[in-house]
């Protein structure tokens, strides 16, 4: 078990259709959140509580950024959740070498940067004994590409590559990954895409049933939430 209370977490995409329902979780567990988006306007009028960073975390100077605001006004790093992303559809000669490139910085660079970042804190973190846990959302075309979302699936497949290895590295240091691959979610991501139209999709999972389970697995010490782990 993860106590979670008074710890100090990152919730990057805290305005988001996933970000926003477990930083309200996670504020009502009494983490001490540093709320990262790109609109501090739109961070402050979620009423979660916590410190705003406005960031692109795009750039790679936003990890540091990120980073020291979580240091200087919470007293250091527990916990990071990662809940930004972007995704794009097309068949393989559609998508565009930009599209590409916002796809692989925001989907796979971005959550990187910030754990190499953070490292540090979540260094200090463990060693006082807090349990430190940084949670990837990725999504199940990391397990199961799909056509028409190549680029996009190759994106989440690399963060569960990552994923995959910095585990096997961290759990010495007692940091605890969590690769997160839930099927498809009604965030509302879907009808904001880099580029082409979504496919008729069934319906999603309800983000609120889905913020729960990360919750719970990360207050569980669960160390991995594969698609499957959604289901029944």
């Amino acid at each position: 078990m993860t106590a979670l209370a008074d710890r100090s977490v990152i919730v990057v995409g805290a305005t988001g259709g996933l970000g926003l329902p477990i930083a309200r979780r996670l504020a009502d567990q009494g983490c001490r959140l540093t709320l990262v988006g790109r609109d501090a306007d739109r961070l402050r009028a979620t009423g979660v509580p916590g410190v705003v960073v406005a960031a692109d975390v795009r750039k790679a100077a936003s990890a540091s950024q990120i980073v020291e605001a979580a240091v200087t006004e919470q007293g250091g790093v527990d916990g990071i959740v990662f809940a930004a992303g972007a995704v794009a559809f097309g068949a393989v000669d559609e998508i565009s070498d930009d599209v590409m490139i916002e796809l692989f910085t925001l989907n796979a660079l971005a959550p990187m940067r910030l754990l190499r970042a953070a490292l540090p804190a979540l260094r200090a973190s463990a060693a006082a004994g807090h349990d430190p846990f940084v949670a990837h959302i990725s999504a199940v075309v990391a397990e199961q590409p799909q056509p028409g979302m190549a680029a996009y699936s190759a994106s989440k497949a690399a963060l569960a590559a990552y994923d995959a290895a910095a585990t096997r590295e961290l759990r010495r240091e007692k940091i605890r990954l969590i690769d997160i691959r839930p099927p498809h979610t009604e965030t509302g991501l879907a009808q904001r895409p880099l580029a082409g139209t979504a496919p008729r999709l069934p319906e999603g999972l309800d983000p609120q049933q889905v913020a729960d389970r990360i919750v719970t697995a990360i207050s569980e010490g669960e160390k991995e939430l594969p698609s499957t782990a959604f289901t029944g």
